[in-house]
């Protein structure tokens, strides 16, 4: 008998402001510091996407995959309070997106 296998596939964007920057220099700083930990913890694939020139702005992506939904749910939420508490920015809004 076959095996039934679900792979549970989600996206998690999240657009921020970082209100201390000055730069694209200092805000590629602040990301690229989200980003690594974000990875690091979660076993992630991270990208920014979006306001890729403005000091202040950043979209990022968060792609996670899972054979267990409750697991990737608890994770997300687990990745959107790691953003919030993120001392260097704001998070303006998140989405989760199941593919």
């Amino acid at each position: 008998m076959p095996a039934n296998h679900h792979a549970w596939v989600a996206l998690l964007t999240a657009e921020l402001m970082v209100p201390w920057s000055d730069s694209l220099k200092s805000k590629r700083r602040v990301i690229k510091s989200i980003k690594d930990r974000l990875s690091a913890k979660f076993n992630a694939s991270v990208a920014e996407i979006d306001f890729l020139d403005e000091w202040q702005r950043a979209t990022i992506a968060v792609a996670m995959v899972s054979n267990d939904r409750g697991h990737l749910e608890r994770s997300l939420q687990a990745v959107a309070k790691l953003i919030e508490e993120t001392s260097d920015v704001q998070m303006l809004g998140v989405n989760i997106d199941w593919l």
